[in-house]
């Protein structure tokens, strides 16, 4: 589908004037959509079209027509009335106030420009506030100016607020000059509207908390037809000008001009859920605000965005939300339900129920159940419906006036998974003020797996499509479904449903009932009519209008067979990486490193350097100490040989947001036990050596295996090691397809002299190497303890080191309990680790020199025994990299708060 830009543009453009209608395949024949097949099927070669809706316009001009137009032809019906009915109905500045962040100036502005455009031609006049913190940033550098924070706040200097001031007026301009170019009329507005007060002038200097906004200049630039651009600088009542947070510069527009909506655009897209990797829909604040602040990845950025926005639309009218958005969704999300980021409203908070008794008003229950769907004796059919209810489970949701009500029948048995939507009625009302989201987030969360069927003439057919996984019409019906993801499943759904519709849901189904009752009073109304008069005649049937429906449904034999070999496993990555989902933070965290006098530390701050966000402050080396630290130009930094007690002193002083412990095995808890002491309960600790990787209250940071929202909340990471690394990413994908004991993975791993530390050694000696390979450890070494704990089965594992630098090589013997084939498990390995950017699969076996300075691993190889039941796997990585320093790194950004991969070279 194109995105609903270009779609509104090209329209406009067209400058359609004449009415038009959207209108939507009908078809009697059965067509699935669903994400687990291929593609879409269809299971009948008859169809039909019907027209749905005549488009209504508003006609106060061609392109606002047009754009109408186009909104009939992407939007439900029921969407482009709630526009019709809101946008409409509130003066210009109080459609929306957006609020613009540097990073979308710099990387989407022309994104940003035609959207703008877009919702211009329509008459409306967003308000726009932007900042420009990343371009602060460089220019800070760039002067010499070292940034300073104070609690995540950047403490603004008359330096500091000089190179802002003139940055935040050029971009003003800047942003205006692109809108003009795009046939938008802009204004810039940088004075006169924000009113501040400082913050604390004793810590953060020239930083200010608004305190009033006089909006007239925003009212005057409405009015005059352009859109007025701020920037996020504020002044006090004496003329000085302080800078603003943008975020809450924003809020304090929208307190003044109480817009339907305020947007945040941001990159992310909106907020992600940490623990499953997903977008956040919408959080409704009544019923989810708790909830989420007890959630463990709710934390820096998050919690306080999620935090203000509460205190925002406390202060403003039910009706009004904030959406947290990616600039390319930024129509979808003003004029449609679905949205494509991250909605945060007050919504309606729902109450539930699993028996009558604990319904307050069982007569008003009935009353919402009887509303539209009169009928012959819907009176009696209600009643009969309520009394199976008293005999089966069933989970109702319902707001306190029972505007809706959805009632579903929990999955019938321990060996089904599937929920049935048994009953939903919602008024127009709360169709149209987003109730029925809701409802939909609720069962969402309560029931993993639900089907429903709905007529395929409801009005609002486009809604539940939304709302669903998958979908199949047949006669007049179409089934819904979410939370299926087993083809085999999907298709037995599927082929019941085609050979006996709505009836495969059983009896109990409330509006089949009332459809029935109805029937059944026309046919003994006709018979009466033709005993009357003595003619024959058949009488039209009166069918009850349903907006859903289902019920449980029958047995269902669960073994049906199906065409094409079965898959057993997992076909996808369970564990996606967060990428920039994970970013927060703005402002950089404090970085000291104890013990970088090694190959690791050295890596380590090379990529520090690197890093937009890292600012490395302190490193400790008893051998190095008075000497300059090489590979870092940020700053000057002195080694220096700092004890226990100096590392409690700082913590307790919260100089540092996270310590990173590279020193040998058995030396950093007197450092860790510092911290600890300190109270600083905040502060990230990362431990490079073995000390802490099997202590259950630290967690062990491996992100492509390990859950990354548990790494994302922790503050005490063990970094896996480099040989343990690389043999887990190598054997994980088959751990489930293993023969059982006493047959065992064997690991036989080669490294470069690297891994042997800087101190001398004969492994780490190029002349005893040369021509050479060196076991050790054969038995018993650390990692081969440290694979089988993390597996939860048992490994051998057989250490040696090589004359090269940097690398390490495993060969990985792995028995299988069944026969596989090489393809199947390279596509086990495929799917495991789909979207991971630190791992390649390949169908090569992989080799030390071209993984020796690359930050990822690669696998390959994917040999299988002739009998069909030993796989043979190879693994490569830079010991140094992603076995130590990139991986400390990845871990850093996901607990600080960065994006997942910053600082981090992909190539």
């Amino acid at each position: 589908m194109q995105p609903l830009s270009r779609a509104l543009t090209r329209q406009a453009r067209r400058q359609v004037c004449s009415s038009a209608h959207r209108s939507t395949a009908a078809v009697s024949a059965t067509v699935v959509h669903h994400p687990a097949l291929s593609a879409p099927v269809n299971l009948d070669s008859s169809s039909s079209r019907r027209g749905l809706a005549t488009a209504r316009y508003l006609d106060d001009g061609s392109a606002r027509s047009a754009v109408i137009n186009v909104l009939n032809n992407i939007a439900s019906k029921r969407e482009v009335q709630q526009y019709l009915a809101q946008f409409t109905s509130v003066s210009s500045q109080q459609f929306a106030v957006i609020k613009v962040g540097g990073a979308i100036m710099t990387d989407y502005l022309d994104v940003l420009c035609a959207s703008l455009r877009n919702l211009n031609q329509m008459g409306l006049f967003p308000v726009i506030i932007h900042g420009a913190g990343p371009q602060l940033n460089k220019l800070l550098e760039a002067a010499g100016i070292e940034p300073q924070y104070n609690e995540g706040i950047r403490i603004t200097d008359g330096k500091t607020l000089g190179i802002a001031r003139r940055l935040f007026l050029q971009e003003n301009l800047k942003l205006v000059e692109a809108l003009e170019s795009w046939g938008v009329r802009a204004r810039p507005i940088t004075s006169g509207v924000l009113m501040a007060d400082y913050k604390d002038k004793d810590t953060y200097q020239f930083v200010g908390e608004v305190n009033q906004v006089n909006a007239e200049s925003i009212k005057t630039s409405i009015a005059d037809g352009y859109i007025p651009v701020l920037t996020c600088m504020a002044e006090t009542i004496e003329g000085q000008v302080l800078n603003v947070n943008a975020d809450k510069a924003a809020a304090m527009l929208a307190r003044e001009l109480v817009p339907l909506k305020t947007v945040y655009l941001s990159e992310k897209g909106g907020i992600h859920d940490k623990e499953t990797g997903k977008l956040i829909e919408a959080i409704n604040l009544d019923e989810e605000y708790e909830e989420y602040m007890k959630k463990p990845w709710v934390i820096h950025g998050t919690r306080s965005k999620i935090r203000d926005i509460k205190t925002l639309l406390d202060d403003l009218p039910r009706s009004s939300s904030v959406a947290i958005i990616h600039p390319e969704a930024l129509e979808r999300e003003l004029f449609t339900h679905s949205g494509a980021g991250t909605l945060i409203r007050r919504g309606t908070k729902l109450q539930q129920a699993s028996s009558l008794a604990e319904f307050e008003d069982v007569a008003q229950l009935k009353r919402t159940l009887i509303r539209d769907r009169e009928g012959f004796d819907s009176a009696n059919v209600v009643d009969r419906y309520l009394d199976s209810l008293k005999s089966r489970p069933f989970k109702a949701y319902y707001d306190e006036s029972m505007e809706a009500l959805a009632v579903v029948l929990p999955p019938a048995d321990s060996k089904s998974s599937l929920a049935h939507l048994a009953t939903l009625t919602m008024t127009r009302s709360a169709w149209l003020s987003n109730i029925a989201d809701n409802v939909f987030q609720n069962l969402k969360r309560d029931f993993p797996k639900l089907a429903w069927t709905v007529k395929q003439d409801d009005e609002n057919l486009t809604w539940f499509s939304e709302k669903a996984d998958g979908s199949i019409a047949r006669d007049g019906q179409v089934l819904f479904w979410y939370g299926i993801e087993s083809p085999e499943e999907v298709r037995e759904l599927m082929s019941e449903f085609v050979q006996h519709g709505r009836q495969m849901f059983g009896d109990i189904n409330l509006e089949s009932q009332l459809h029935r009752a109805s029937v059944a009073a026309e046919r003994i109304r006709a018979r009466a009519q033709e005993l009357a008069t003595g003619r024959g005649g058949h009488a039209g049937q009166q069918q009850a209008r349903a907006f859903s429906t289902n019920a449980r449904p029958r047995a269902r034999n669960v073994g049906m067979k199906t065409q094409g070999q079965q898959r057993t496993y997992a076909t996808t990555n369970p564990n996606p990486p967060l990428g920039v989902k994970n970013r927060e933070k703005d402002y950089p965290a404090r970085v000291a490193v104890i013990g970088a006098r090694g190959y690791t530390g050295q890596a380590l701050i090379e990529m520090l350097n690197r890093h937009p966000n890292m600012d490395l402050r302190h490193v400790s080396s008893r051998e190095l100490a008075g000497n300059k630290l090489k590979g870092y130009d940020k700053r000057e930094i002195i080694y220096e040989n700092l004890s226990p007690d100096d590392v409690r002193r700082m913590a307790e002083r919260k100089e540092i947001d996270c310590w990173v412990m590279a020193l040998p095995n058995g030396v950093c808890k007197p450092y860790v036990d510092a911290v600890d002491a300190s109270g600083h309960t905040e502060a990230l600790v990362i431990d490079l050596s073995a000390d802490y990787r099997f202590n259950s209250d630290w967690v062990y940071g491996l992100p492509e295996l390990v859950q990354r929202n548990k790494i994302a909340s922790a503050t005490r990471i063990s970094n896996p090691g480099c040989y343990a690394t690389a043999a887990q990413l190598g054997i994980a994908p088959l751990l489930s397809h293993l023969a059982p004991g006493p047959a065992q993975p064997t690991v036989f791993g080669v490294s470069g002299y690297s891994g042997a530390g800087t101190k001398p050694s004969p492994k780490n000696d190029v002349k005893n190497l040369t021509d050479n390979l060196i076991a050790y450890s054969l038995t018993d070494h650390i990692h081969e303890r440290e694979i089988s704990s993390q597996l939860g089965t048992e490994v051998a594992f057989v250490p040696h080191v090589a004359v090269w630098f940097a690398g390490i090589h495993h060969t990985i013997s792995l028995p299988l309990a069944q026969q596989m084939a090489s393809r199947d498990v390279r596509q086990l390995y495929q799917d495991r680790y789909d979207k991971e950017k630190l791992v390649k699969i390949t169908g090569e076996s992989p080799q030390v020199k071209a993984i020796a300075g690359k930050h990822g691993v690669e696998i390959g190889g994917f040999a299988v025994h002739s009998s069909g039941k030993r796989a043979v796997i190879n693994v490569t990585i830079d010991n140094l990299l992603k076995g130590a320093a990139t991986q400390c790194l990845q871990n850093m950004n996901l607990a600080l708060g960065y994006a997942e991969y910053e600082g981090i070279p992909l190539d």
